[in-house]
C-alpha cells in the first residue's frame, strides 16, 4: 500500500524550495485548504438549506452573485484575515480591493487575489464549480495597509497559483513556480491527500472548448482554427471533439489532464473579452505554463500583460501547447492576410 502524503505534509516538505520564505506561505496555503473544506461543505449541502438560487444583488461585473457567491467570499476572507500572512486581498465579488488593517495582517507579506466560486451560475444545476486563486508578494512596505499596487501585479509575478474543483470529488491543484501538483480530498479524514503528483499537461490532445454559439461575432482567424478542429484527419486525429461545460475550473481541469484547448475570445460584443485577468487567467495561466502548456489573450502571453484595473477582462486561449500554437498560428494567419 502506497503512503498517503497529506497537503500539509507536502507543503512542509516542499518548504525548502523558497530560501527566502520563513513558513508564511506555508501557513497561507494551508488557510487555503481549511477555507476550501468549509465551501466545500456548504457546496454539498446546499440543496439542504436556503443557499441556492440569486441573492438578489449584482457583484462589480454586472452579474447576478448567487448565495453561495457570498458565503464562499467571506468564507476565504475570513481564513485570510485570521491566519495574518495576507496583509489584503482583491476578490471578483468585491467592487475593490480589502486592506485588511489589524496589526497581524499589516506585517503578512503577501496578497491573495481570487474568484471565490467560479461557475457560480450552474450552482443550481449540479454542475462542477470552483475557485481559483492567486498568491503575490506585497510591493508596499511591509507594517503598512495594502495598496492598490500590490494587486496590480503582472502574473509573472506569481508566487503560487492554484484552484479547487468541487464535483464528483474535491481536488485543489496548485504550483509554487516548481511543477504542478494535485490533491484530493478524503471525506473519512478530512484531509486533502496526494493523487495526482506532478501533473504535465499533453502537448495536444482531442477536445476542444469553447461556446461556439458566438462564433460568428469572434475573430475569423477563430472560426479558421475551429474549422481545423472539425477536419476530418487521420493523421492528426481529427475532428476533435467539442466539450464546453461552461464552468471555466472544470473545462480547465478537463484539459490539464486529458489534453486540449478552452476558449473564451474577445467577440463584436465584448472587445475586451469576459474573463477577469487577475481572479481567473493569470493563474490558470501560471498553471498551464508549469504543466507545458500555453496560455494567450489570441496575442501576447497571459502572464505578460500589465494589469490596469482591478477588474480588467481578456481574451482567452490556454490549453496544450501545440493546439494553442495551431490557434495563434490561425489568427495571425488571417490578420496577415
Amino acid at each position: 500500500m502506497s503512503q498517503i502524503i497529506t497537503l500539509s505534509e507536502f507543503i512542509m516538505q516542499r518548504q525548502k524550495d523558497f530560501p527566502y520564505a520563513t513558513g508564511e506561505l506555508t501557513s497561507l496555503l494551508n488557510d487555503i485548504s481549511i477555507a476550501s473544506k468549509i465551501v466545500n461543505r456548504d457546496v454539498n449541502r446546499a440543496g439542504l438549506v436556503d443557499i441556492l438560487g440569486a441573492k438578489g444583488e449584482k457583484n462589480i461585473q454586472g452579474e447576478d452573485q448567487q448565495k453561495l457567491d457570498v458565503i464562499a467570499d467571506e468564507a476565504f476572507i475570513n481564513a485570510f484575515l485570521s491566519g495574518g500572512e495576507v496583509c489584503g486581498i482583491a476578490s471578483e465579488e468585491n467592487d475593490d480591493f480589502v486592506a485588511f488593517d489589524n496589526e497581524q495582517s499589516k506585517n503578512g507579506k503577501y496578497v491573495v487575489l481570487f474568484d471565490p466560486l467560479d461557475g457560480s451560475s450552474n450552482i443550481d444545476v449540479n454542475v462542477s464549480i470552483g475557485t481559483i486563486f492567486s498568491i503575490y508578494r506585497r510591493k508596499s512596505p511591509v507594517g503598512g495597509l495594502a495598496t492598490k499596487e500590490d494587486m496590480l501585479q503582472k502574473g509573472t509575478e506569481q508566487v503560487a497559483a492554484g484552484y479547487v474543483i468541487f464535483g464528483s470529488s474535491t481536488m485543489l491543484v496548485y504550483s509554487t513556480g516548481k511543477g504542478v501538483n494535485g490533491f484530493t480530498l478524503d471525506p473519512s479524514i478530512g484531509e486533502f491527500c496526494l493523487s495526482h503528483p506532478n501533473i504535465k499537461m499533453p502537448e495536444t490532445g482531442r477536445m476542444y472548448s469553447m461556446n461556439e454559439g458566438n462564433l460568428d461575432r469572434c475573430d475569423p482567424g477563430l472560426k479558421d482554427y475551429v474549422q481545423y478542429c472539425r477536419e476530418d484527419d487521420p493523421a492528426t486525429k481529427r475532428p476533435y471533439s467539442g466539450r464546453y461545460i461552461g464552468s471555466l475550473v472544470a473545462d480547465f481541469h478537463r484539459n490539464l489532464l486529458k489534453g486540449g484547448i478552452y476558449i473564451y475570445p474577445t467577440t463584436d460584443n465584448w472587445k475586451e473579452g469576459r474573463l477577469r485577468l487577475l481572479y481567473e487567467c493569470n493563474p490558470l495561466a501560471f498553471i498551464a505554463e508549469q504543466a507545458g502548456g500555453l496560455a494567450t489573450d489570441g496575442h501576447q502571453r497571459i502572464l505578460e500583460i500589465e494589469p490596469k484595473e482591478l477588474h480588467q477582462r481578456c481574451g482567452y486561449f490556454v490549453g496544450s501547447k501545440q493546439m494553442v500554437e495551431k490557434a495563434m498560428s490561425c489568427l495571425k494567419d488571417k490578420v496577415e492576410a
